[in-house]
């Protein structure tokens, strides 16, 4: 960070300060009440509180509050002045991170007090609201009252805080997901119900279609299969009126998934890949297209067809190394994600020990944490893999790590595959390493 960005961070905390008319002295109560509050009290006068404080926001030399100081204001920061959870763009927290930003805090660890802030209004029982800011909130509000104030700006807050949402995936529980967006669904429900502007409803399809898959995949992974083929369908039927054909692949992608663990056989969630991989040839995003020719390879390889999964794969590939530029949905599948496609094909009708490569690559590459979910599912794979060459204690070793990964997201399609995985290492139950699996097992699952 340059001079001058620290003294814009340290302009930025004062500013924040005063527009709660906060002395430094009342801020530093505030700091230490808080501390208290969170059962982890400050080893400090009320003087050196004080002080610390002053460092952040002078003009000569500012220093960045330490790793105790920030989620301490970012507590204090979250709460609105009327004591309302506000964490989205426009809020008095946004605008903290942007500051410590500017101090010299690294993304990495601004997206940590993010994520823990978001855990914290869930906890409290707060749902997408709180991802929202002020000026959206009462936009919103308002829309909902009157639907022809429905503008632009407020579609483009709320398809924001959707993919804030779809970000927190892998960091906070299913169960969390679904409360940080059962207030936008509703919304979406209640505007396109009524009368709002003709030209903006496509945008209001658009959103609704994301929050609504989401919305079913959530459901999914929380074991309500009713709801989330309710969803499904709410959001198919959004998608439909966008205009655009890869947003509804995106829609039959993330239903044939679902499907495919909730529905006996493999037909259904064919007729889903089907439908994607129609609607992404005929839409403009190449990468949804590898990614619904990459599931048609998985679909294939389960049902044994070899020919059919080996050119699908081909296909995706193609799709992956073409000139990509103006796509509309870029970062929606990557090269890691189709090297475990590349593994699931392999590992039914190819070489275990190929597929096992394919999915330690994928694996090793999937490392952020919205991608901890699918990095469980190709470890997991990988630990079939080895289970198939005659590597069975091998394979309890990287379980493991799938359980714990799985345990702490809720993923639903990880404790499947988990779960198939422990009966194919049953050969081998009366193996103490089997004992331990199957303790950990139980301490995870209950069962």
């Amino acid at each position: 960070m340059s001079a001058h960005d620290k003294l814009v961070g340290a302009a930025t905390l004062k500013r924040l300060r005063l527009a709660r008319g906060w002395s430094l002295a009342r801020l530093a109560r505030a700091i230490i009440a808080k501390a208290a509050e969170l059962g982890q009290p400050l080893d400090a006068s009320l003087a050196s509180v004080q002080r610390t404080v002053a460092r952040w926001e002078t003009g000569r030399g500012p220093i960045l509050p330490g790793d105790r100081y920030q989620l301490l204001l970012a507590h204090l920061y979250a709460r609105s002045a009327d004591g309302q959870t506000s964490l989205g763009a426009g809020s008095d927290f946004a605008e903290l991170l942007d500051a410590l930003a500017l101090l010299g805090e690294s993304e990495r660890r601004l997206g940590e007090l993010r994520t823990l802030l978001v855990k914290t209004a869930t906890d409290g029982g707060g749902g997408l609201l709180a991802l929202l800011g002020p000026s959206t909130q009462l936009a919103l509000s308002t829309a909902l009252a009157d639907p022809s104030r429905l503008d632009e700006g407020l579609l483009a807050a709320m398809s924001l805080a959707v993919r804030d949402v779809n970000g927190q995936i892998g960091s906070v529980p299913f169960v969390r997901v679904q409360l940080l967006l059962a207030p936008i669904v509703e919304s979406c429900r209640r505007l396109l119900g009524a009368a709002v502007p003709e030209p903006l409803l496509p945008g209001l399809q658009a959103v609704a279609a994301q929050a609504y898959t989401l919305a079913g995949r959530a459901a999914f992974e929380t074991r309500d299969d009713e709801a989330s083929r309710a969803l499904y369908a709410e959001a198919t039927a959004a998608a439909g009126g966008i205009g655009s054909p890869w947003c509804r692949a995106v829609v039959h992608m993330s239903n044939a998934l679902v499907t495919l663990y909730s529905t006996p056989g493999i037909e259904a969630a064919q007729r889903l890949v089907d439908a994607a991989v129609r609607d992404a040839r005929a839409g403009e995003s190449v990468t949804v297209r590898a990614r619904a020719h990459a599931l048609q390879a998985e679909i294939a390889a389960r049902a044994g067809a070899e020919r059919h999964a080996r050119a699908a794969l081909a296909l995706a590939w193609y799709d992956m190394d073409s000139d990509r530029d103006g796509d509309p949905a870029p970062t929606l599948f990557s090269h890691a994600h189709l090297r475990g496609f590349e593994g699931v094909t392999s590992l039914y009708v190819g070489d275990p020990a190929e597929a096992h490569d394919y999915f330690a690559r994928s694996a090793e590459a999937l490392q952020a944490p919205r991608e901890r979910v699918q990095r469980a599912i190709v470890a997991t794979d990988q630990a079939v893999a080895r289970i198939r060459l005659d590597a069975p204690e091998s394979a309890a070793e990287l379980l493991h790590g799938c359980i714990d990964a799985a345990s702490a997201t809720g993923g639903r399609v990880a404790s499947i595959r988990l779960r198939r995985a422990r009966s194919d290492l049953r050969p081998w139950r009366r193996e103490d390493w089997f004992a331990a699996l199957d303790d950990h097992l139980i301490d995870s699952f209950g069962a």
